[in-house]
């Protein structure tokens, strides 16, 4: 049954990875990833290596070749949930938790399929948590190998998301209450399994101290603020209980609380309880006080830990003749292929929700999950992209990665507002004083262009707009600008 889970998996991913595009952070990675690098403005590596590894490989950016390494991946992911059930509880809880944790919308859809970081930071954890689990019953120098791959895979975990700490805090949280295993902390083992994760680690932070820590800065910035939220931690949860499916995420929550009044002496659940509580509250705590918003998968990684605390309640539930349980999986999994399906044919086919309901340009809510590829045709054919050492321009750094994954790699792509990402690193606006800039500026009409970025140009010409369709019907109206001589 697991074998075909995953099969079954891996073939439904690859269907729903060819019928859409890449939705604006797949394009962003694919596009700003062009180049190897040891760190990057948003994220560690992992994710943009992935997706350069598979585009240079495959010699393409088709969706389906980018996103195949994370599909492979969530697959891998769905083995060692298994695995890690079957250690801590048995087989059955493991194939019940790799079940749920497949017809979760948040993992098995987007971090399965997705050019996302949480792809191959879930395979880094699970393995870390896989091997922390057979550290800890292994005795003497028989734990030196686990406690080692342990280290190796909590480093992958870093060198995948930084939010990958707050699970290694809940592995130390475990060592120091529990009576079974707090012996480890007087041990050399755990220690040099730390050592390992930072070698790997080392490299992002090399290249943070050589460009004033930026990675580091911007992400701890989100959780800066002044502000009071009293009711932002509620809305965390709600969202987070939305992107998992709510009767997902309330037996999580349920089989968590569960572990808590059972305690450290049932050590198991103990285990992926702590791993689980860093991720799963402080993201709702510091919503208190953030002057930006949390994003409601950033807690994801807590909740990872929880699936086979869950899949052993499921089995406990199925032993004592529970009959909800089966109707409530098919159920589950009728509802994600519904869903996965309409999204897909409305992308693919342009229906049967835009045959309902008539968006205005720009407004279409699958408009970010259509490649924009039309835009290198039109441009062409407006001889707007003959001009000897011309640059792309845009507003936002959204938008330049649409753009730059659209119009290939040949042409640079700069940002001209205060927030460029990755591109403001790779393509800053001082390398290219003098040339002119084609700019592309969704929503930016002529008045605010002037305002916004008159100083920036010699001069600015306002060109006639283009329109992405999707067949006869208008996706998005694009004003056109052309800046001359960037100051």
């Amino acid at each position: 049954m697991l074998w075909l889970l995953i099969a079954a998996g891996v073939a439904f991913r690859l269907a729903f990875a060819a019928s859409i595009g890449l939705g604006i952070d797949e394009s962003y990675v694919v596009a700003a990833g062009r180049s190897i690098r040891l760190g990057y403005f948003d994220h560690p590596p992992a994710v943009w290596w992935l997706s350069w590894l598979a585009a240079h490989v495959a010699g393409s950016e088709a969706p389906i070749v980018v996103r195949l390494p994370f599909i492979l991946l969530f697959a891998l992911s769905t083995w060692l949930m298994f695995r890690l059930g079957a250690e801590l509880f048995s087989p059955r809880a493991g194939l019940f938790a790799a079940i749920v944790f497949n017809l979760s919308p948040l993992f098995g859809i987007a971090f399965g399929t997705f050019v996302l970081p949480d792809g191959p930071l879930a395979a880094a954890l699970l393995t870390a948590a896989l091997f922390l689990a057979l550290a800890l019953e292994s005795g003497g120098d028989k734990s030196v190998p686990w406690w080692l791959l342990a280290g190796l895979a909590a480093g992958l975990a870093l060198f995948s998301k930084y939010s990958a700490i707050l699970v290694l805090a809940g592995a130390l949280l475990y060592l120091a209450t529990s009576p079974r295993h707090c012996h480890w902390l007087a041990r050399r083992e755990p220690w040099l399994a730390g050592l390992v994760a930072l070698l790997i680690f080392l490299p992002t932070l090399i290249w943070n101290a050589s460009h004033g820590w930026t990675s580091f800065a911007f992400q701890g910035g989100r959780a800066l603020g002044l502000a009071f939220h009293p009711l932002a931690p509620v809305i965390v949860f709600a969202g987070e209980a939305l992107f998992l499916l709510p009767w997902i995420w309330l037996p999580l929550v349920l089989s968590a609380w569960g572990a808590l009044r059972r305690g450290p002496g049932a050590w198991q659940g103990w285990l992926l309880l702590c791993l689980a509580a860093p991720a799963v509250l402080v993201f709702s705590v510091i919503a208190l006080w953030a002057h930006g918003r949390v994003l409601f998968h950033w807690a994801a990684p807590g909740y990872l830990m929880l699936f086979p605390l869950l899949g052993a309640a499921i089995e406990r539930r199925l032993a004592a003749g529970a009959q909800v349980v089966r109707p409530w999986l098919i159920s589950t999994a009728c509802f994600v292929l519904a869903a996965t399906a309409l999204v897909s044919s409305e992308v693919r086919f342009d229906w049967p929700v835009s045959l309902a309901i008539h968006f205005s340009p720009g407004r279409d809510p699958t408009l970010q999950l259509r490649n924009w590829h039309e835009l290198r045709t039109e441009l062409a054919a407006r001889h707007l992209l003959d001009r000897s050492g011309l640059v792309i321009g845009t507003v936002r750094w959204p938008d330049a990665a649409k753009i730059a994954y659209a119009l290939g790699p040949n042409l640079p792509v700069v940002v001209l507002g205060p927030e460029p990402h990755e591109f403001g690193l790779q393509h800053p606006l001082a390398s290219y004083r003098g040339r002119n800039v084609l700019i592309l500026a969704p929503d930016v009409g002529p008045h605010r262009m002037m305002a916004s970025f008159g100083n920036l140009f010699v001069q600015i010409d306002a060109l006639p707009p283009l329109t992405l369709f999707e067949g006869r019907r208008p996706l998005l109206i694009i004003p056109l600008y052309l800046g001359h001589a960037l100051r």
